[in-house]
């Protein structure tokens, strides 16, 4: 896949945007390294005409931005997202650097679509948009001063990606199908259901399990196929 291929198949989402300046500067920062698909998780302010001032010419990236409800919304259709946090989650899969990240999500993009995600400018991404993701990304700022804005972290990953596309030979493709992540969730659904009715998990006392058995699926990357059994097993055992 050439480079347009594969970050035509990227899409980068801001969640719960407070200042419309920086959904402008995102934008512009993602038009520079050839990114154009743009999904905005409840922005507290768009359109708005700070962040077309703040875009600089890249008013077609705020135009065909499209605003959802919820992270879920934003990455439907998506075989792999990567959630950008500045901690150490701790129920989480293990976090990659943003170099290797962006490989990751090249190399899954010749599968379909990829996501990149970023949260609000004061807190971040919350624990439940961090799990609906794959995999958490951190950017190797210094630790004596490590604030960095919005515009600039989405500027670091859109070039961080671009580079790995344009050498494809270091981001080897995937030879699976991966799951969408409608597949993936579906499956929690089930295995949710399933596994409250045999008695085995008790949502009123067992809040540490489910988070646990998401980051167990989640190391595994389950492919379309792998999904299918799993939720064949599943009803098998509900008919007992």
């Amino acid at each position: 896949m050439n480079i347009d291929g594969a970050l035509e198949r990227v899409r980068v989402v801001l969640s719960r945007t407070s200042h419309p300046g920086n959904i402008g500067a995102a934008a512009r920062a993602m038009k520079t390294m050839g990114l154009k698909h743009l999904v905005l998780v409840s922005p507290q302010s768009f359109p708005d005409p700070v962040a077309s001032a703040r875009a600089a010419g890249a008013d077609d990236i705020l135009e065909n931005a499209r605003v959802v409800e919820t992270l879920a919304e934003a990455l439907e259709g998506t075989v792999f997202a990567a959630a950008m946090t500045a901690r150490k989650r701790e129920l989480a899969v293990p976090m990659k650097w943003a170099r290797e990240a962006a490989g990751e999500l090249v190399s899954v993009a010749g599968r379909g679509d990829v996501a990149l995600v970023f949260g609000n400018e004061t807190v971040g991404l919350s624990n439940e948009e961090v799990t609906l993701c794959h995999m958490p990304v951190k950017i190797p700022v210094s630790e004596a001063y490590s604030s960095l804005n919005l515009g600039a972290a989405v500027q670091v990953m859109a070039y961080e990606l671009r580079m790995a596309a344009l050498d494809p030979g270091k981001t080897p493709g995937v030879e699976f199908e991966p799951a969408t992540f409608e597949e993936v969730e579906g499956f929690y659904t089930h295995l949710d259901r399933a596994i409250t009715a045999s008695g085995f998990f008790h949502p009123s006392n067992s809040k540490r399990l489910w988070p646990r058995l998401r980051r167990l699926y989640g190391r595994i990357r389950l492919e379309k196929d792998e999904i299918n059994i799993l939720r064949g097993m599943l009803t098998a055992f509900e008919k007992k």
